[in-house]
Parts: structure tokens; C-alpha cells; sequence
């Protein structure tokens, strides 16, 4: 039985998860539909992204991850199907695959009719291009019959949050704050130098810990997350209110000792 998944900024109030599951059931009738979150802040590409990074890697192999988080809908960025190799992932070139799958770096453009509705509304790809590509991806077909090979343009919110190195030191961003106020960044635990220091804005955190009772209430902390990222957060307390900072922060990390092999 096929898997698909569901990512979208459309929340619950209205009929339009509703709609695209319909398609989706209706062209491929006994999908499972799972719903990985519909309450992504509106036009907000980044935070699906990071829905997506944070979810789908868990799912079983062969599941389709549809994500729509869609300010250009209808306009040049294209529709697109990714197969990494493990997932198929379906919704609009406009980087909210580029946390999940950073390394894939083509896919199809969905143009063949059979994977689109006959009539398609310019404001409504999730119901009429997404949803019936998915479907299609479901019934069996290959991601090779959207469409023609492209080459991606899109990265995170039209600019990518990259991670550099440099000696003892690596640079990140801050990439997602949860709702607890914990800082999210895109440095990877296999990228931390040893004994490490974390400094965001002008705080520093002398050493990375392993959990938030490493330390005391209302205390700093950085530590290695369950995304497997490095993130800071303060005990008992938001790291966003007390910092007052949030996505887009750069974080610098200086090891204090020889870097891991």
C-alpha cells in the first residue's frame, strides 16, 4: 500500500487538505494519507523545509513527502518531483526540499497531462498538479513520466543558510525555532570541534552539554538536538525571548581541543 505525506501552510479550517486528499484517493484509491503538518506559517518556505527535515526522514522507505508552501504559485518556479533514492518528493522548485534532500540536484518537471488535473486553477496546484502527481507516483508510475529531466535552481527562502569550516572553527545559521523557543541550526553534530564554544550574537556558551539539566534554571545551554544539530536553548525558559533572536542568526562554534576525525 503506498504512503503519502502531506506538508502544507493551508491549516485545517478550510476544504483544501481535504480537497487534495481527495484527489489523491480518487486516483489512487487505498493510499494511506499521513499529515506531517498543515499549520506551517503562511508563505513561510523555510519552516516547511524544516518540517520536512525534522519528519520525513523517518517514514518508510518508498513513501511520497508532498509539500506546498507556494508564494509563487502560478508563476515561473516550476512543479517538481525528486527521488532520492529512498523518498519521491512532490511540490514546487522553490527550495523546500533543500533540507531534506540538500544532495539531489535534479528532478522531473511535472508536465505530462496524466499527472495533472485536466483543468488546473492557477491558485491551486496542491489540489490540481501536487495531488494528482502524487497519485500517479502511487499507482506505480515513475517519477521519468512527469516529465523532462530539469536541473534545480531553488534553495532555502530563495538563499541557502550555509554552513562553513574553517581550522577549529564552523559557522552555521540558526534555522528553525520551535515552540518552546529552542534555536535550531544547521550544524551537524559530526561538524562540532572538540570542547567546543558557542557564540550567537554577542553571548558565548563555553561548552557544549549533552542535556538541558547540564545546566542550571533559566540558564543557557547548547547541545546536540534530535534532528542531530546543534541547537541552544534555556532551561526551563525560551532562548528566543531571552536572546531575542531567531532564524537567520549566525552561530560560530570554536573547538578548543584536535577537531574529530
Amino acid at each position: 500500500m503506498a504512503l503519502v505525506t502531506l506538508t502544507t501552510d493551508f491549516g485545517t479550517a478550510d476544504g483544501y487538505v481535504g480537497a487534495m486528499k481527495g484527489v489523491i484517493l480518487r486516483l489512487a484509491p487505498g493510499t494511506r494519507i499521513v499529515d506531517i503538518t498543515h499549520d506551517v506559517p503562511p508563505q513561510d518556505i523555510a519552516a516547511a523545509a524544516f518540517a520536512l527535515f525534522q519528519a520525513a526522514p523517518h517514514f518508510p522507505a518508498g513513501a511520497i513527502h508532498v509539500a506546498v508552501v507556494d508564494p509563487g504559485v502560478g508563476g515561473k518556479r516550476r512543479e517538481i518531483i525528486l527521488d532520492d533514492g529512498k523518498f519521491r518528493f512532490v511540490g514546487p522548485d522553490n527550495g523546500i526540499f533543500s533540507l531534506v534532500c540538500p544532495n539531489v540536484r535534479s528532478g522531473y518537471h511535472i508536465t505530462a497531462p496524466t499527472f495533472r488535473a485536466p483543468v488546473v486553477a492557477a491558485t491551486f496546484h496542491g489540489r490540481d498538479i501536487f495531488s494528482p502527481a502524487a497519485a500517479r507516483l502511487a499507482a506505480g508510475s515513475f517519477p521519468s513520466e512527469a516529465g523532462p529531466r530539469v536541473l534545480l535552481e531553488g534553495s532555502l527562502g530563495g538563499r541557502p543558510l550555509l554552513m562553513s569550516r574553517g581550522g577549529q572553527q564552523v559557522t552555521g545559521h540558526v534555522v528553525h525555532v520551535d515552540r518552546f523557543g529552542n534555536l535550531i541550526t544547521n550544524i551537524p553534530a559530526d561538524a562540532l570541534p572538540a570542547r567546543a564554544a558557542v557564540r550567537i550574537g554577542t553571548v558565548e556558551i563555553p561548552l557544549i552539554s549533552l542535556m538541558y539539566q547540564d545546566v542550571a534554571r533559566s540558564q543557557l545551554v547548547a547541545y546536540v538536538g534530535s534532528c542531530d544539530t546543534l541547537e541552544i536553548a534555556v532551561r526551563d525558559g525560551s532562548a528566543r525571548d531571552v536572546l531575542e533572536l531567531g532564524r537567520g542568526e549566525a552561530v560560530v562554534v570554536t573547538g578548543r581541543g584536535e577537531s574529530p576525525p
